[in-house]
């Protein structure tokens, strides 16, 4: 099978196209790739290191504050689907997979103008602008949360988790002393995406001297930019702190819960483990979709959510004795969270893209 995909922009996008392509590699091993991404975002670095065939056309996202800015947003979209037509008319692909990032809109267009099949991908609760615009054309697509189905045509949407998910299953756990951690106590991991955030780590700094007297331990990954903050206050001894951690889904396999953002890829991969969790949206993002993403696992008993307005070390800390004080409370938030976990979701994608690419609807 010959596949282009396009996805950029985030870690959100890219892993879970990561996931597709190994999933498609692992069941046709003499498949063809063709990554397209953007120029200056972080897939046009990682994705050519992975040994995958890369293309980047320069795009950019529309401009909500400035909308005057949004006319050379217009003229870099025209001439990144002229490209995107070229591209795609050369490598000749069974399907083009869409997984998210604005530079989707133009290639999944492009592709649909020639008569390509198409898919796309929302990891999302609340879908994106690029896959919202592109639902009426695309052939089929593919969503990581039950209720994003109401957002598209139901006719051709289907409900798959996301492919992220799967890889996880056979991530092996880490073991706790790597990390100076022990191995009999509870262990709580904090994280605010791979960069960190600067609201909540002025919040966070507040928090750690609190944990002295606690039984669990902390492992608290700052992000790179405010790792030596923590340099000028009083660490405890049942807390580490990390700026980065490149086997964090290792190490979440042993721990007993997780505080984080609430992206679709994280939730993707804390439900396939079944950890319990305390979601702190993000409210910087499109269309609050941290927020709902967030609410749909709380609706199903699999996490708590604070807010972000609400983010204090008195919330944070009486939140985490709720969960893990409690062994019933604890034990049904684990069950929640593994029940929304989808395990064979990148299986369930790979179905879905050769039953369109052999032209079999059933």
């Amino acid at each position: 099978m010959r596949v282009i995909i396009v996805a950029g922009g985030t870690g959100g996008h890219i892993y879970p196209a990561l996931a597709i392509i190994n999933k498609i590699k692992n069941m046709e091993p003499n498949s063809e790739f063709l990554y397209i991404g953007t120029t200056d975002r972080m897939e046009h670095e990682l994705i050519p290191k992975k040994n995958i065939p890369y293309i980047g056309i320069e795009m950019q996202g529309l401009n909500r504050k400035n909308i005057l800015k949004n006319i050379s947003v217009l003229n870099k979209y025209i001439n990144a689907k002229r490209k995107a037509k070229k591209i795609i008319k050369e490598f000749n692909p069974d399907v083009v997979i869409g997984v998210g990032g604005y530079i989707t809109s133009p290639v999944l267009n492009a592709a649909h103008s020639l008569k390509y099949k198409t898919v796309i991908h929302e990891q999302n609760s609340y879908p994106g602008i690029s896959n919202l615009s592109l639902a009426k054309k695309v052939d089929k697509i593919l969503v990581s949360l039950p209720d994003t189905i109401n957002y598209f045509p139901k006719e051709k949407t289907v409900y798959t988790g996301n492919p992220r998910s799967e890889e996880i299953i056979l991530i092996k756990e880490a073991k706790k002393s790597e990390l100076q951690l022990t191995p009999t106590k509870k262990l709580v991991v904090i994280v605010m995406g791979s960069l960190g955030s600067a609201t909540v780590n002025e919040k966070l700094l507040e928090l750690v001297p609190k944990f002295s007297d606690k039984k669990y331990e902390v492992l608290l990954v700052t992000g790179e930019n405010y790792y030596d903050d923590y340099k000028n206050i009083n660490v405890p001894k049942n807390v580490k702190i990390v700026p980065f951690l490149s086997n964090l889904i290792n190490i979440l396999k042993v721990a007993d819960l997780i505080i984080s953002r609430a992206g679709a890829t994280t939730i993707a991969e804390i439900t396939a483990i079944g950890l319990p969790s305390i979601l702190v949206p993000s409210p910087y993002v499109t269309n609050n979709h941290q927020l709902k993403n967030a609410r749909e696992l709380e609706k199903n008993g699999a996490c708590l959510v604070l807010e972000e307005k609400d983010f204090n070390s008195d919330n944070i800390l009486n939140l985490i004795d709720k969960i893990l004080n409690n062994a019933d409370f604890y034990k049904k938030m684990s069950i929640a969270s593994k029940k929304m976990g989808v395990t064979d979701s990148a299986s369930k994608v790979y179905n879905e893209i050769i039953k369109l690419v052999k032209g079999d609807f059933k």
